[in-house]
């Protein structure tokens, strides 16, 4: 007849390769990843500088009033038949 007791130190046994095997695994994984980023690190993209923005009169545009028309009806439009929905 199979003793509890030693079903119990198997378990225990079988549990501690376990956590041992995967807390191993996860070291192995962090160092790798450390090492990737310390080697990829040169690889990485340049940083551009961005380009100069002229901020003049002339590049700034509004909206001519009948945009403004269309758009103000279409959002009236689009309110009235949400209510009556």
């Amino acid at each position: 007849m199979i003793d509890i007791g030693s079903l119990l130190i198997d378990a225990a046994t079988l549990m501690g390769t376990g956590m041992a095997v995967v807390f191993i695994f996860l070291t192995i994984l962090v160092y790798l990843v450390r090492l990737m980023s310390t080697c990829l690190r040169d690889e990485a993209l340049p940083v551009t500088t961005p380009v100069p923005v002229n901020k003049s009169a002339s590049s700034v545009t509004t909206p001519s009033p009948q945009v403004v028309a269309a758009i103000s009806a279409a959002v009236h439009q689009y309110r009235h038949s949400a209510i009556q929905q």
